[in-house]
Parts: C-alpha cells; sequence; structure tokens
C-alpha cells in the first residue's frame, strides 16, 4: 500500500473466516464506498501434500519416501480450503456490493494445473480445477444481475516464491514454454486488468491462460 500510495490501504483479512471477510468488507466500504470488482488471488501448496516422485515405481514402498500413499489428508484438506473456500467466502461477501450495478466483476485465480496437473502436486492441481469449474458456475448464477465472472490460469510466472526454487530447475520451466522464459508478475496483472476493465464487458465465464506457450508443442 506505501508504494501504490494514494489510494491504496491495507487491510488484514483471513479468507477462511467468515467474521474476517465482514470486517474487512467494512473497512473497504468505509473507505471507498461499494465495491466495483473482487480479485480471489489467496492460493498455495504444501510441502505434506507433494509426492517426492513424479512417478510410483514398484520399489517405493520399500522406500524412505513421501509417495501417494503418504500425502498428509490434514494438508490436502488445508489445500483445497484455501484455493476453493478461500475464494467462494469472500465472494459470498463482497459480491452483495455489486449486484444490479454497472461494470462489476469478479475474478480467479486458477492455474495452468487445472488443464494438464504437475506431477507431484495432486491437491494443488485439483483444488485449482475447482476454482475453474467455478467460475463458469458463478458466471452463470450472476448472469441476471450485471456481474461478470473470469479467471486467469497463470504458468510459470517468477513471483517471490518461485525465487526460492533452484535454479536449474527454474531453467527447466522456461524451457518449457515457447517464449523461452517465465512470466513476470506485471503480465498477469494487466490480464486481471483488462479483465476488470469495460475492454472486457462482454466476456464472462471464461480463464484466460497466461504461460508462455507452453501448452504447446513445435
Amino acid at each position: 500500500a506505501d508504494e501504490i500510495g494514494e489510494n491504496a490501504i491495507a487491510i488484514r483479512c483471513n479468507c477462511l473466516d467468515k467474521e474476517s471477510i465482514i470486517q474487512a468488507k467494512k473497512e473497504i466500504n468505509d473507505s471507498f464506498g461499494a465495491v466495483n470488482f473482487l480479485i480471489n488471488g489467496a492460493g498455495v501448496n504444501h510441502p505434506r501434500a507433494t509426492t517426492d516422485n513424479e512417478y510410483f515405481e514398484m520399489e517405493d514402498m520399500d522406500k524412505d519416501i513421501k509417495t501417494f500413499f503418504d500425502l498428509d489428508d490434514e494438508d490436502v484438506e488445508f489445500i483445497f480450503n484455501l484455493n476453493f473456500i478461500g475464494t467462494l467466502l469472500p465472494t459470498q461477501e463482497f459480491a452483495k456490493d455489486m449486484i444490479g450495478r454497472e461494470g462489476c466483476n469478479i475474478i480467479n485465480v486458477s492455474s495452468m494445473n487445472a488443464y494438464t496437473p504437475l506431477t507431484k502436486i495432486p491437491a494443488y492441481s485439483g483444488a485449482k480445477a475447482a476454482i475453474s469449474n467455478f467460475t463458469q458456475w458463478l458466471a452463470v448464477h450472476f448472469s441476471k444481475v450485471g456481474i461478470r465472472v473470469n479467471a486467469i490460469a497463470p504458468g510459470y510466472v517468477m513471483t517471490d516464491m518461485m525465487k526460492t526454487v533452484p535454479e536449474d530447475l527454474l531453467q527447466k520451466f522456461a524451457g518449457l514454454t515457447m517464449l523461452g522464459r517465465l512470466g513476470q508478475p506485471e503480465e498477469i496483472a494487466k490480464a486481471a486488468l483488462f479483465l476488470a476493465s469495460d475492454d472486457a464487458s462482454y466476456i464472462t465465464g471464461e480463464t484466460i491462460t497466461l504461460q508462455g506457450g507452453s501448452g504447446l508443442r513445435p
């Protein structure tokens, strides 16, 4: 908020806690009035919901590694809750401001994993697939009251979290894209701004993929 400057405030909010969301919305309404658009961006993966190997081999049951059979159910549940319920609950509250008003819309953050799940992360991939499906459901549900609902599905993007990934793996990810590089956060933000604007007034129920051609093959 300090970097953005005027007309920006930071509010602490737990997107899995209804009362926290209600309080955050009250602070926003008090400062800026009714909400025009919402970006649901909370999401995370967890190591205990991730397999050690990409493929299950016959001898893996006898090794000291985390296989599919060892995934922690509580962490899998947390990933689903944060990604899906953490989108549903804020939408329930903030969409109330948008009903019947011009230019209001919701943007959810899905992932390319919703289309082609990466190995090792079944819970995260499944949760993001749920987001893409939920986006279509919301677009239909709110279509008669003027609320557009879309999603963005980033691929490999150089976020702060991605900066912790080993360099050789980053190079592997970059090599999977036709543009030969990872995306930048600003490139994802511009797509979100487009969907939020009146320039996208005829777009709803879509998930826009932003993946540098990683889904293509030469």
